[in-house]
């Protein structure tokens, strides 16, 4: 009776198929949403020329060569629960984590000191985790007298994190290498996982290589433009992490496309805090301070002994417009929309990254 609901998208588009040829020299600058010429996929300008090897090459070797303080990524701040164990492998260890009674997240191995039964398939009571197998309640303090210690762990308000010191080997830091983040008091976030064949380096260097963007995602950007690559600092620039983020990075433009014929423009920056993680923060346009953080976590080796890793991503999304105080309130609803969004895109991007591990390891 009432049709299909239509989304967002598709009303915007609908709206400026209806907008006189003049639309270019008339259309709203206010608007974040900017009008799209229409493009065929094979006549685009080619970026082969522009996607040096050895810039790429150069930028992933600098982020292997930064300390990771012996951090992890464990999981989305959100499943980690009071109500329930939540499990996951990292470089080959298993794990589990759950909230105490106050709250805070504990992370330790997951497999139950007395048998080896699986941890993250217990029970959490009054802030312990109860093994299902013979009933060892686990605290979290740990149970020293059965070996059963918690790891370091940091929530930073959106993702857990896990110190393995025997797994990087790397001098401990008290917490994770974070990127600058908009107030999380103010802002919308997502986090999105999907596991692939490779090895952390090899998700690195798909997000290093900007170039394929409007390439490979044609559903997603368009009018992508590389205007900076990194380059060596001058002798008299400060070493600090700040100074080298600003040389360190590559900085495009490009257009996100929310429907066929319209699109936000906006600078973005991509930069390597730590060696398993890569930053795209927006530098100007709409959502101005947004980051989208891509996070590869080490799973360890699959039966057929080929690595794999997991991609966590968080978006931290911001804006000064009045409408994202209603986005905020809807976020449980908007959510999904973004996880999807960010589902469809690494699942080309993790064929790449398979891709480049394949080649690499030669398997």
């Amino acid at each position: 009776m009432f049709g299909r609901r239509r989304t967002v998208g598709e009303l915007a588009t609908a709206a400026a198929r209806r907008w006189p040829r003049r639309w270019p020299q008339e259309w709203p600058q206010e608007w974040p949403l900017r009008p799209l010429p229409r493009e065929e996929w094979g006549r685009r300008r080619p970026t082969v020329g522009q996607a040096d090897v050895t810039v790429i090459d150069a930028a992933v070797k600098r982020a292997q060569a930064r300390p990771s303080g012996n951090w992890f990524v464990v999981a989305d701040s959100r499943l980690v629960r009071r109500d329930r164990p939540y499990g996951m492998t990292i470089a080959g260890r298993e794990l589990v984590a759950w909230r105490d009674e106050h709250g805070d997240a504990v992370v330790g191995s997951g497999v139950c000191p007395h048998l080896g039964a699986p941890l993250a398939q217990g029970r959490i009571v009054e802030g312990r985790l109860v093994c299902r197998w013979h009933g060892l309640a686990v605290p979290a303090s740990g149970l020293p007298g059965w070996g059963w210690r918690p790891l370091p762990s940091h929530d930073d308000g959106v993702l857990v994190w896990a110190r393995l010191d025997d797994v990087d080997g790397e001098p401990p830091t008290p917490r994770p290498v974070l990127p600058r983040r908009p107030d999380l008091g103010t802002a919308l976030t997502a986090v999105t996982r999907l596991d692939g064949v490779c090895e952390p380096v090899d998700v690195v260097a798909n997000r290093l290589d900007p170039w394929h963007g409007a390439w490979f995602h044609p559903y997603a950007f368009t009018a992508l433009r590389v205007v900076e690559t990194p380059e060596t600092p001058d002798a008299s620039q400060s070493p600090d992490a700040d100074a080298e983020d600003r040389w360190d990075r590559f900085v495009v433009d490009v257009t996100f496309r929310v429907g066929p014929r319209l699109g936000v423009p906006v600078r973005a920056e991509f930069t390597c805090p730590e060696p398993r993680t890569v930053v795209m923060r927006i530098v100007s346009g709409e959502g101005q301070g947004s980051v989208v953080e891509t996070h590869a976590t080490p799973l360890g080796p699959g039966p057929d002994g080929r690595e794999r890793s997991a991609v966590i991503e968080a978006v931290v999304a911001t804006s000064q417009r009045t409408g994202f105080l209603l986005a905020r309130r809807l976020a449980p609803a908007i959510r999904p929309a973004v996880r999807r969004a960010a589902t469809r895109l690494w699942r080309d991007d993790l064929a790449y990254a398979e891709r480049r591990y394949a080649l690499r390891r030669g398997v």
